[in-house]
């Protein structure tokens, strides 16, 4: 299976394979998937998306592990007075990730995570009020007044990633290749140097790659964790945006359709045309589709993106629920929609107190150029009141950040072989051997912080 069939996704699935899905008859839909591939009426291109929906089905599962009794008792821990009845209408309210297996309603793992991470008055139930005046968050607050006052923030981050295999998942002198994901080339990011790494490097791909990484590949003996030592600069100048001030001339790069999920669905086309609402300006049309995405939706910790349905911006603004990811593709496919040029950027957040995955957008317009959108950092300041920081994400980002993907589902170099952890992004890292890939849960990923120095 190759990286380009992953476009197949967009294609429907057979009537009786979703059903079978949906209900938690997992059994079922694998012997309907069989049935069909291996009937000659087929056409190949729904065997292939049959091969893919094969793939989604076994791994589904892994993220759901909480029935209704132990969501319940999960809760109970910290909130005694938590019902049965309550976790119902939290599910009904859409605040809860949830699917049937075998009939049951099973939770999602983090399921828990999500209401103390978004809702407060959980949090404060369970004793775990959200801390908005954390030394993080005041580090953003400040960049926000810095970059206002000196036009940019630079930064110079010195880290190491790693990558490890489960002792279960590891297979002693067969071939692994191994991707770690690296800084690259970008608008932000300057000054890339790889400092070292755990083993000798297969290929390190080119600075402007648009999913860079550095690759292992050899038998190794011992379940030793593969590492990558890196420094950059992260510089982003501050932009004043002005409505008034937009160029009558718009590009058109960047406003294409890329299957299965920036595509210009019914729903997205409509949307689109209801936010837009006759206005003709592109950077108002962008901030009301940032609105939308930050003030109606609301950020929820995700599934697998490879369970995700065939089209993530549908799923998030119609169920308006959804992480980083979800969020920044909707706004993507709305500009593309809208043919304002729009475009990824992934990799990770890193300050001098965390450092973990993140996904934003980009979108362009003339005069300014490219510029920043961050949903689900605009969405947090919205939930907390922050009209400024609402503001700033919208057009700027902060310097906070690692830049590894530059593209959607881009090919790796040297290619992978076998179906990705996820073929849509990489923020952690893939391995595989011969005959299959490492799914997540036979991996972890880490990062430490070796120095980080603001320059200006």
């Amino acid at each position: 299976m190759i990286q380009n069939d992953i476009q197949l996704m967009a294609i429907a699935l057979p009537e009786d394979v979703t059903k079978a899905k949906w209900c938690g008859d997992f059994d079922r839909a694998l012997r309907l998937i069989d049935r069909y591939t291996e009937s000659a009426k087929t056409p190949e291109c729904l065997k292939t998306r049959l091969k893919l929906e094969r793939e989604i089905i076994q791994r589904l599962p892994l993220d759901y592990c909480y029935t209704q009794e132990q969501a319940v008792e999960l809760v109970r821990r910290d909130i005694p007075d938590f019902t049965s009845e309550e976790l119902d209408a939290l599910r009904d309210a859409g605040k809860i990730d949830w699917i049937y297996i075998k009939g049951e309603t099973v939770y999602s793992i983090r399921f828990y995570e999500t209401l103390l991470s978004v809702y407060p008055d959980i949090a404060a139930r369970a004793g775990k009020p959200a801390k908005e005046e954390s030394e993080e968050r005041q580090l953003l607050y400040q960049n926000i007044v810095d970059m206002k006052q000196n036009g940019e923030a630079s930064w110079s981050i010195h880290m190491r990633a790693l990558f490890t295999i489960s002792d279960d998942a590891f297979r002693p002198g067969e071939e692994l290749l191994v991707h770690l994901p690296v800084p690259k080339d970008a608008i932000n990011m300057r000054d890339i140097e790889i400092v070292s790494t755990s083993h000798p490097v297969l290929k390190l791909a080119d600075i402007d790659a648009p999913s860079r990484t550095v690759a292992f590949s050899g038998k190794f003996e011992k379940n030793e964790p593969f590492w990558v030592e890196y420094k950059y600069v992260s510089t982003v100048r501050y932009t004043a945006l002005d409505p008034a001030a937009v160029s009558a001339e718009q590009p058109t790069f960047d406003t294409e359709e890329l299957y299965p999920h920036i595509r210009f669905t019914p729903f997205i086309r409509a949307l689109c045309d209801e936010l837009s609402a006759g206005e003709t300006n592109p950077l108002i049309r962008a901030r009301r589709f940032y609105d939308y995405c930050t003030k109606v939706g609301t950020y929820s910790f995700m599934r697998e993106y490879f369970t995700l349905p065939d089209s993530i911006p549908d799923y998030y603004g119609t169920g308006l629920k959804g992480d980083c990811g979800v969020q920044a593709l909707l706004f993507i496919t709305l500009c593309r929609c809208a043919g304002i040029p729009a475009k990824w950027q992934s990799g990770l957040f890193v300050t001098p107190y965390s450092q973990g995955c993140h996904d934003w957008a980009q979108f362009y317009i003339a005069p300014y150029g490219w510029l920043f959108a961050d949903c689900s950092f605009g969405g947090s300041a919205y939930r907390a009141g922050s009209a400024e920081r609402h503001d700033f994400y919208f057009g700027n980002l902060d310097p906070f950040r690692m830049v590894a993907n530059s593209e959607l589902q881009a090919e790796f170099d040297p290619p992978k072989t076998q179906l990705r952890i996820d073929p849509f992004d990489n923020q952690r890292g893939e391995a595989e051997y011969a005959d299959r890939g490492i799914i997540w849960t036979e991996k972890d990923a880490d990062w430490k912080l070796i120095e980080m120095k603001k320059l200006s």
